[in-house]
């Protein structure tokens, strides 16, 4: 699960939001939707988003986190995108990658009754890495480009915090990912399981 990230003011994350801010997209999407290029990012934000461009090169796009249904999806389990209606296309042919600082989980605890209740708030991301790569998909809604991210098991670090996380990539796999004619399989492997987390309370 993954409900919040967080886009820091590094020198690389800085160029990706300025990318995002010239992008003609963004008035389309204005006044309705809250566009975020620094800071925390919530379910329906409009963030940006690496994709492939109509030439092939890697590009960045405003894109609002979540499909649109019954309720608005965030995550895609990673397992089953392939075969589930909603998200076949895009897991063939329409994958993102959705640069973050870090990613925000909420401790999922389980009281002696066998309630249930959110424990604290800890921030994630690759060890010994300043930003990670959310791995996603993203299809076109009313003429606008929306995302959601993927997720997977969790790491064993972190299996304490909740029982799933995000799909992440090392860098050097962006372009790969994001190739309409990769098969995103090939890549799953070189996922990122060896990570960092933080504390933050509640």
């Amino acid at each position: 699960m993954c409900g919040r990230f967080y886009i820091d003011n590094t020198p690389e994350m800085q160029s990706v939001a300025e990318a995002m801010n010239r992008s003609p997209l963004l008035e389309k999407f204005a006044p309705s939707s809250r566009v975020v290029s620094r800071g925390e990012i919530r379910p329906s934000d409009v963030a940006p988003v690496i994709a492939s461009a109509k030439s092939g090169r890697r590009a960045v796009f405003p894109m609002k986190w979540g499909f649109t249904g019954k309720t608005m999806l965030i995550n895609a389990r990673s397992e089953t995108a392939a075969v589930r209606p909603l998200f076949r296309e895009a897991w063939r042919s329409h994958r993102c990658a959705v640069p973050a600082s870090w990613y925000d989980e909420w401790e999922h605890l389980v009281s002696e009754d066998g309630k249930k209740r959110t424990g604290d708030r800890f921030s994630i991301r690759p060890k010994g890495a300043s930003q990670a790569w959310l791995c996603g998909l993203y299809r076109m809604e009313s003429g606008l480009p929306c995302f959601v991210i993927l997720t997977r098991e969790p790491a064993d670090q972190i299996r304490f915090i909740h029982d799933r996380m995000p799909l992440m990539l090392p860098g050097e796999y962006v372009d790969a990912w994001i190739r309409p004619d990769t098969e995103p399989e090939t890549l799953l492997g070189a996922a990122v399981t060896d990570l960092a987390y933080e504390r933050r309370g509640r």
